[in-house]
């Protein structure tokens, strides 16, 4: 390799080492300010071109050993920093200070952003292959029969086997009138089975609404429903959501439901502000959430006023992908009693990350900077949130499809209105 190359690398990893901040989401525990503290800047970092030369040689050293000596040749020299800046993030120990690829970055905040060109599905990169956790109504997927639980196992007949899932959601997504042909694995019952799918232009909307009806709820419940409950579903807190929140309020408040359910359940997070003006539509004021630094210094985030359902009965249903963003709006909504939390221990991921697209669409970094607390100063960091009603689902109601929590969560706002 020559000099001018090793510089401009060595150039890069040491802006690496100081990326600073910028808004963006990660798949599991997004919690996304919009501004800033951080500067990017490489004379903090690096005191001489001999002390980086003399700290960077193991890295050359072991550069040229694979340049020289792997079996197949030629190298992806790309491939090789991408590794080099995920090993360099995954040493500091911190599950969400990382690196991402631009395919990886781009998949991240489908959910925070817009349109794309897809099946219509909701999807969890967290496991071994991409998973689909849900279908958009009216949406390909939905069309094509595609189920919660679904893995997808191969694309265009090319197995995906040990593939990043977030990289496998970028072959899955294409231009809308193409088709993509996937092959499914299906646990129950157990069967793989190929689905040929037409894209479509996807419209990712973040707040659905409804009033419930009987048929909502699971086939064995001796519940009747015979009030109007308004049910609310959150999947993102996106640039979209407080809009399309207000208006999902405002439509459903004129049927005069006696309660409100928001479901949180399998919602990652988003955006901070987001989440402090949906808690503002649920209370008059106060803190809504705190962050604190690494010198225990607090920032408090107010609501604010004029929210549409401040009043009205409220159930909010979370689970174990229930995180950042989701458990600051649980959590006030908890710590104020203004709501009941029914279902399963939350995430736990009370931590502030600031993102950087790198130049060229080279990735993202993100660096950890602040934890929040609840208004009651509590933390949840790799602790969660406890629902005031834990609700497993048990064998049988996945199998039937039952859903138990939201069950729970229509008894208690039929109770509050008796």
């Amino acid at each position: 390799m020559n000099k001018t190359t090793r510089n401009i690398l060595l150039t890069l990893l040491a802006l690496f080492l100081l990326a600073g901040s910028f808004s963006a989401g990660v798949i599991v525990g997004w919690l996304i300010p919009s501004q800033s503290p951080l500067q990017a800047t490489v004379s903090t970092a690096v005191a001489s071109e001999n002390d980086t030369t003399t700290l960077f040689k193991p890295f050359w050293q072991a550069w040229d050993i694979l340049h020289q000596n792997y079996i197949d040749q030629p190298l992806d020299d790309t491939l090789l920093m991408q590794g080099a800046i995920k090993g360099m993030v995954s040493s500091l120990g911190d599950a969400h200070t990382l690196y991402m690829t631009q395919a990886e970055y781009n998949a991240a905040n489908i959910s925070l952003t817009g349109k794309y060109g897809g099946i219509g599905a909701y999807v969890s990169v967290n496991g071994d292959f991409l998973t689909i956790t849900g279908t958009f109504e009216g949406s390909p997927a939905e069309k094509a029969g595609l189920k919660a639980g679904d893995e997808i196992i191969a694309v265009d007949g090319k197995d995906v086997t040990g593939v990043d899932p977030s990289v496998v959601l970028e072959s899955v997504k294409g231009e809308a009138g193409t088709t993509v042909v996937l092959t499914i694995h299906r646990s129950n019952p157990e069967s793989t089975f190929d689905v040929t799918i037409t894209r479509e232009t996807i419209t990712y909307k973040t707040v659905t609404g409804k009033i419930l009806k009987q048929e909502d709820l699971p086939g064995n419940t001796s519940l009747v429903l015979n009030e109007n409950i308004a049910y609310i579903r959150l999947s993102s807190f996106g640039q979209d959501t407080t809009a399309d929140l207000t208006t999902t309020l405002t439509t459903l408040l004129a049927e005069d439901p006696k309660g409100i359910i928001l479901d949180l359940r399998e919602n990652g997070g988003g955006y901070l502000e987001t989440a402090v003006s949906v808690v503002s539509q649920f209370i008059s004021d106060g803190v809504v959430v705190y962050q604190e630094d690494n010198s225990g210094n607090l920032t408090a985030f107010n609501a604010t006023k004029g929210g549409l359902a401040t009043e009205i009965p409220l159930v909010i249903l979370v689970d174990g992908n229930s995180a950042s963003a989701s458990e600051i709006t649980a959590g006030a909504l908890q710590d104020y009693k203004r709501a009941i939390l029914v279902g399963t221990q939350t995430y736990g991921k009370g931590s502030v990350q600031y993102w950087i697209p790198l130049d060229d669409e080279q990735g993202a970094v993100a660096v950890t900077i602040a934890r929040w607390l609840t208004p009651l100063k509590h933390q949840i960091d790799k602790i969660g949130l406890t629902p005031d009603y834990v609700i497993n689902f048990t064998d049988e109601d996945i199998k039937m499809g039952y859903d138990v929590q939201l069950e729970k969560a229509v008894e208690l706002l039929l109770q509050k209105a008796q």
